[in-house]
């Protein structure tokens, strides 16, 4: 106990410095840490030093310890305190951002939604003559709408922060707070606000001289908006110059030091991403880039130096995002693994992404669909069609259509292909394709699913027999896959022309089809369309998946029989060998992985379609559960 006579300040950091020193101990003593801490108010302290140290006491029981109601009340005395004090801003914001914070985490669990808004509102309304903690609680509680959904009053808040930080002078956090509201202008499809603001924004930017790294992560934050709007659009040509732009703005953030000089002006105390981050974002971009241009082969180079940088990131760091950075990842890589014809190690990580998502519920809540539709594809590259059916249909069911439109218009257009290779579903067949009809109000503004749509009525009409209109929808599909770069649906194109040439008998342009097609589909590599093409080269009844779009949709073309091997019948006995040996090599490496993913515990996966994702619940399989006669 201290004497009389010491100064308060003496004990008081003496304790401070006991509760710092276990703090950072290795490994941390968090117990010693409170109890000192704690410790505090047996002196009965002054105001100032009691809110700081209910403070330090909420902050140290959040991040470290499951006690969260002890944090929230240590948190809430903080907050009901400092507001007492004059001119104790840091303790009173830091305290309503922090409580808001930890409602937002109990948000699922208890509704605290209601708690956490008023506070940030309270807060934000005292804190305008503090530039700082005024711009982090407006992002703070734009944050918290955006979690319910509520993007305009999200975007409405971010607009007030870009006035506010324009008023106060700071152009770096003016451009922080019109990116984040450009961003959520995408995802709401308000492409008219969108182009002007980012248009602003990229003179912002450009204009604003000071800290190298900033700036350059202002530019990242730019280009990544403008990569991703053009990607949704599936314009995977046009890209390329803004992406190109990207990859050259992260190198040159990577050769950059951190400046430990403040910036003068408080308000631009903000840093978007830390640039490791940045830098896996930019892989991200790039895989999603390769996947719907058909790079496979980069798609997989991107994804393993992201992965590996993600594992090292997470030992260090337990950022949310990174979490969401490794499932988009793997639900780009599982689509290559499917296109690729390795459904095994597909499957094993579609365990992984469900092992993700049963960590977190916000993050299964947000990809649900997107599992669902993974499975899905998995279903039909291993001919469960059932199956595959229910997983649309689970993934119809879970997915917020408000904000995902694409992924809406890509799950249907599956499972319309799904409903082809049935042959005996029309009522349900055609109520999709009026709502997927590319010739008249298309749902969404997306080329490649545009193009997408054109393939599967070109599919339709030639399982119907219609061929001048099949080639008539096929010939758009081409038109429109050439002008973007659209490689996997040229391909899928050029082989179904090429296959309704041979029916009609017109070997000489059939071949024209197929050979195109079978060069562009091994540089993909497509090992359901090399399939498909050498099986027509060689003149073979076959199955085989040719898949449709930009990140998986697959259809199945049915059993035909093809008495007559294309290449002989065009005087081609050198290539008629050639493409008997190719069929042959295609067929067993297809029927091997068949017959190893359906032996996988994980291929039980299939049967869920409700509820949680199932860890852990899986049991061997004696052996593959459906016809390998689809792959011979």
């Amino acid at each position: 106990m201290a004497t009389s006579g010491e100064a308060p300040e003496s004990w008081y950091l003496a304790l401070l410095g006991f509760a710092e020193h276990f703090r950072t101990s290795s490994p941390p003593k968090i117990r010693l840490c409170v109890h000192c801490l704690q410790a505090v108010f047996q002196f009965k302290p002054p105001q100032r030093v009691e809110a700081r140290t209910h403070l330090q006491l909420g902050s140290v029981l959040y991040h470290h310890t499951k006690n969260t109601e002890l944090a929230r009340s240590h948190l809430e005395k903080a907050w009901f305190i400092s507001q007492q004090i004059p001119q104790f801003e840091d303790v009173k914001f830091e305290a309503a951002s922090l409580l808001s914070e930890l409602y937002c985490q109990q948000l699922l669990l208890h509704n605290l939604v209601d708690s956490a808004k008023p506070l940030l509102r309270k807060a934000i309304q005292i804190s305008q003559q503090t530039p700082y903690w005024h711009c982090r609680l407006l992002f703070q509680l734009a944050q918290l709408h955006t979690l319910e959904k509520d993007l305009v009053s999200a975007c409405d808040l971010l607009g007030v922060g870009a006035e506010y930080a324009r008023v106060v002078g700071s152009e770096y956090t003016r451009a922080l707070f019109l990116l984040s509201k450009g961003m959520l202008l995408l995802m709401e499809r308000k492409l008219g606000e969108v182009h002007p603001l980012l248009t602003l924004c990229g003179t912002i930017v450009e204009n604003w001289q000071g800290n190298p790294i900033q700036k350059e992560s202002l530019r990242v934050f730019f280009l990544v908006l403008q990569v991703t709007h053009y990607l949704d659009a599936g314009q995977v040509k046009s890209v390329k110059p803004c992406l190109k732009q990207l990859q050259q703005c992260i190198q040159t953030i990577s050769t950059l030091h951190d400046d430990e000089i403040l910036p003068s002006n408080p308000a631009d105390l903000f840093h978007w991403l830390p640039k490791e981050h940045m830098c896996v974002l930019v892989y991200l971009v790039t895989v999603m880039h390769s996947m719907q241009a058909g790079y496979l082969e980069k798609a997989q180079k991107y994804t393993d130096k992201a992965l590996m940088q993600l594992e090292k990131l997470k030992m260090l760091d337990s950022s949310p995002i990174l979490s969401t950075f490794q499932v988009i990842l793997l639900e780009h890589i599982i689509m290559c693994r499917l296109v690729t014809g390795h459904k095994a190690t597909a499957l094993q990580e579609i365990s992984q992404v469900c092992q993700l998502c049963a960590q977190s519920p916000r993050l299964f809540t947000n990809h649900a669909s997107q599992l669902h539709t993974l499975l899905g594809l998995y279903c039909i590259s291993v001919n469960c069609m059932d199956n595959a059916e229910a997983q649309f249909t689970a993934a119809l069911r879970v997915s917020d259509l408000t904000t995902h439109q694409e992924l809406w218009a890509f799950i249907v257009t599956n499972l319309a292909s799904v409903y082809i290779r049935e042959g005996n579903r029309h009522q349900e067949l055609y109520s999709l394709l009026e709502r997927i009809n590319p010739d008249h109000n298309f749902p969404v503004s997306s080329h490649c699913l545009r193009a997408a749509a054109f393939y599967i009525r070109g599919l339709l009409s030639f399982f119907q027999g219609r061929y001048n209109e099949a080639k008539r929808f096929l010939r758009e599909t081409l038109k429109m896959s050439n002008a973007e770069d659209l490689n996997r649906l040229t391909a899928c194109s050029l082989v179904l022309l090429g296959h309704i040439f041979y029916v009609l008998g017109n070997h000489r342009e059939s071949n024209n089809m197929v050979v195109p097609a079978m060069q562009l589909a091994s540089k993909i590599p497509d090992m359901s369309v090399q399939l498909w093409s050498s099986a027509l080269l060689k003149g073979k009844m076959t199955w085989v998946g040719g898949w449709v779009v930009l990140t998986g949709t697959v259809v199945l073309t049915g059993t035909v029989f093809l008495p007559v091997d294309l290449n002989k019948a065009c005087g081609n006995t050198i290539d008629a060998h050639e493409a008997a040996q190719m069929h042959q090599n295609f067929s067993q490496q297809l029927l091997q992985d068949h017959i190893a993913a359906c032996s996988l515990p994980e291929h039980n996966l299939i049967s869920w379609t409700d509820g949680p994702p199932p860890v852990g619940q899986f049991q061997a399989q004696n052996g593959p559960t459906t016809s390998l006669a689809s792959l011979l």
